[in-house]
């Protein structure tokens, strides 16, 4: 695949337990409900959308998708159909081959069950082996250890922190983490997460 013509439309990527379809704007009342196990628009270390936002959420990202440097995703639990959460790739860089798994979150009942690394395991297998990227990054926030940690542990290496990265909704000067994981490193990253997701 000629990475300087990426889709505008995302995959479906489909694993074991968790299925990865294109971003919808008629997606939004299922989002809506998979942030609200958990209330997950009260969480202050990330931003994921309430009633309020949803809408501009979905529509920034698929503005991002028809602009090519984003690529949208709602994660769909396979044993029950259900939406129970969003992630995508953005800053996608064509030239440089490189772009960033972000925007990545998960309803409470669906945390701590296996979803997100095979969700990781699927993206990362798109980012390296169809648009043959050569690196993939992932930051968070300085204060989120939860992310911090599960991020190490599908097999990234941090690089450093990012300070006043962003600004958040309650007005904080965020620092940011950034980890990466390079082409090289994907074999023995891809080996180590199918072990996970064997387990």
């Amino acid at each position: 695949m000629n990475v300087h013509c990426l889709p505008l439309i995302p995959p479906t990527l489909i694993g074991q337990i968790v299925e990865l379809q294109p971003m919808q704007q008629e997606h939004a009342s299922a989002l809506l409900n998979a942030a609200a196990d958990g209330q997950l628009w009260d969480l202050k270390l990330t931003v994921v959308p309430g009633a309020a936002g949803i809408d501009q959420y979905i529509a920034t990202a698929l503005v991002g998708q028809q602009a090519g440097s984003v690529m949208p995703f709602i994660i769909v639990a396979r044993d029950s159909g259900r939406i129970v959460g969003s992630t995508r790739f953005w800053k996608i860089d064509a030239t440089n081959r490189k772009l960033e798994i972000g925007h990545t979150w998960l309803s409470a009942s669906a945390q701590r069950s296996g979803i997100n690394t095979e969700a990781k395991y699927l993206l990362l297998s798109y980012a390296f082996e169809v648009m043959q990227m050569v690196r993939v990054q992932l930051t968070t926030d300085e204060l989120n250890e939860k992310s911090r940690a599960a991020i190490l542990r599908i097999g990234a290496k941090q690089e450093g922190i990012v300070r006043n990265e962003r600004i958040m909704p309650d007005g904080r000067l965020r620092n940011s983490v950034r980890y990466s994981i390079i082409a090289s490193e994907w074999p023995d990253v891809k080996a180590m997460l199918q072990l996970k997701i064997a387990r």
